[in-house]
């Protein structure tokens, strides 16, 4: 795949994102490439889940966890994220070493952890770090790596590598999709890859998420739904998935309860 139809069809996510919907007509003059290829292009979207094809074009899949901008999503549900912001935080106790995953409602947990005394939090998140740097009794690690701009985290092998040298408590593991059959999701490799180093060093996982999350799914897996410890969630979990990860041996928390 050229570098030429990877932007490409990033621009139609983008383009489907704002828009709802696509026509192979409009797309071909906006490219300037034929409809044959805009055709294949919308049939690569379909097959990785972020669009559905119609009759001339296609329409955005509602269901598919896209890698929106931090800003965005921090808008989105705010009041649902920092109730279970609250409720994550009241699982850490002093003394703890923590890590804080890249997110909006990961995000929202740092005010809580004001008044917490001698914590260790390692993060990928800039914003994290740069809110928690004011705080008397944290020590704050930052993983270094490249930086993804949508999101303000840093990935890559050097970030996975320095992980590794440690060993946490907690990890609260922000959530792009969450689908009982496709797991725990998120659209970029890298983080991925780099959530899942943190699964691996981590004690206990707490997965935070509002219920929008759930039916989603995305290219990347992080983990299997029933391999994280505990759920932080609101009341607008669907019975099915409340009763299936209870099964499956997971604590699930209603914040809004």
């Amino acid at each position: 795949m050229t570098m030429d139809t990877v932007k490409r069809r990033e621009q139609i996510i983008d383009l489907l994102c704002h828009e709802g919907s696509v026509r192979v007509e409009h797309l071909s003059t906006l490219f300037a490439v034929s409809a044959v290829t805009i055709r294949n292009d919308l049939r690569y979207l379909e097959q990785k889940g972020c669009a559905l094809r119609s009759y001339g074009g296609a329409m955005l899949n509602q269901q598919f966890a896209f890698d929106r901008p931090l800003r965005d999503k921090g808008r989105m549900n705010r009041d649902v994220k920092s109730r279970i912001a609250a409720v994550a935080a009241s699982f850490v106790k002093d003394g703890n070493a923590l890590i804080l995953d890249s997110g909006s409602t990961t995000t929202q947990i740092v005010p809580h952890l004001q008044g917490k005394r001698d914590l260790v939090v390692m993060t990928n998140a800039l914003n994290i770090a740069y809110e928690l740097a004011g705080f008397d009794q944290v020590e704050v690690m930052v993983l270094g790596g490249s930086v993804r701009q949508n999101s303000y985290s840093l990935y890559g092998p050097a970030a996975e590598q320095q992980l590794r040298q440690f060993r946490f408590d907690t990890l609260f593991l922000g959530v792009d999709g969450f689908d009982l059959t496709a797991g725990i999701t998120t659209p970029h490799p890298g983080e991925a890859h780099l959530n899942r180093v943190m699964c691996e060093v981590s004690r206990e996982i707490i997965a935070v998420a509002d219920a929008s999350k759930f039916g989603r799914k995305s290219f990347c897996m992080i983990r299997e739904a029933g391999q994280i410890d505990r759920l932080i969630t609101d009341s607008r979990i669907p019975d099915n998935y409340q009763r299936a990860l209870t099964e499956l041996g997971v604590e699930v928390i209603i914040a809004d309860d």
